[in-house]
């Protein structure tokens, strides 16, 4: 009987370690298999990110799944950046409003909206199932306004219980609310480059540019148009894209993942990796 553990036990450590020259190098969590996950983390990788997008309307131009692309691509480029980090599968159910009467977003055919508590318990059980796996650092990261104030909610009551045990939960706010991306819009303004009105209207410049980018197919070109606050109620749109380019949505992009790599950095800066 201990020969045959022991001999599972060898075939489980060379499959990993055969996992880890031959897989192709990933930092999404649902890319790898679990031997190549705990060969990861064997040589140092304790932060997982649990990126949160959303499943709304973005007027006639710009696909239902838009926040799901952009976390999805930005949580990656995060924990490649931190090179510590592997990234989770987004979570796409998330708050949008009430369902019944409905309002908002889903005034519109293909949102869906989840409620605060139910959110809460899935970005809890997510973060547990984490912290039982040996992850020392759980990050939550949001594309959606809707979801920062739960995030914070869950953050702070498991980094509170999980103190003794040394893993902090962290709501990256930062991604979200950091004005870098305003200000180069600005920037770019003032230099004649761009004229571009509330760069970060629903569905408006920064949206288009972010999709283009990660995949153009995602835009739909031949209704692209100058949208005003006025124009929501019956395109569930306010924004102008009618500049926005792949270009422009990859500084954007990147703008986003410079904000959360620093506040990731600085939570964590006084603690070994």
């Amino acid at each position: 009987m201990i020969k045959r553990t022991l001999c599972i036990g060898w075939l489980i450590y060379a499959g990993a370690a055969m996992a880890a020259d031959t897989a192709p190098v990933s930092y999404y969590l649902e890319d790898l298999t679990w031997t190549e996950v705990h060969e990861r983390m064997q040589h140092g990788v304790n932060t997982i990110i649990i990126p949160t997008g959303g499943t709304e309307q973005n007027g006639p131009h710009i696909v239902i799944g838009k926040h799901n692309w952009i976390v999805r691509y930005t949580s990656g480029e995060i924990a490649k950046q931190l090179g510590n980090a592997l990234a989770a599968p987004v979570l796409s159910y998330v708050p949008e409003g009430p369902i019944s009467p409905p309002s908002g977003h889903m005034m519109f055919v293909g949102t869906i909206s989840v409620r605060d508590e139910g959110f809460s318990m899935v970005l809890e059980d997510a973060a547990r199932s984490f912290k039982q796996h040996g992850f020392k650092h759980i990050c939550f990261i949001g594309d959606h306004g809707g979801n920062q104030a739960v995030q914070q909610q869950v953050a702070d009551k498991l980094t509170a219980e999980w103190k003794k045990d040394g893993v902090s939960v962290l709501q990256v706010g930062d991604y979200y609310t950091d004005k870098k991306a305003d200000e180069w819009v600005d920037t770019q303004n003032a230099a004649k480059k761009l004229h571009v009105e509330k760069g970060s209207a629903h569905a408006g410049f920064m949206d288009a540019a972010e999709v283009m980018a990660i995949d153009p197919k995602g835009v739909r070109p031949a209704l692209i148009k100058h949208y005003t606050e006025k124009d929501f109620p019956e395109n569930g749109t306010m924004g102008d894209p009618s500049e926005a380019t792949a270009q422009y949505g990859k500084i954007l992009l990147g703008l986003k993942v410079k904000s959360a790599v620093e506040q990731i950095h600085a939570a964590f800066a006084d603690e070994k990796h």
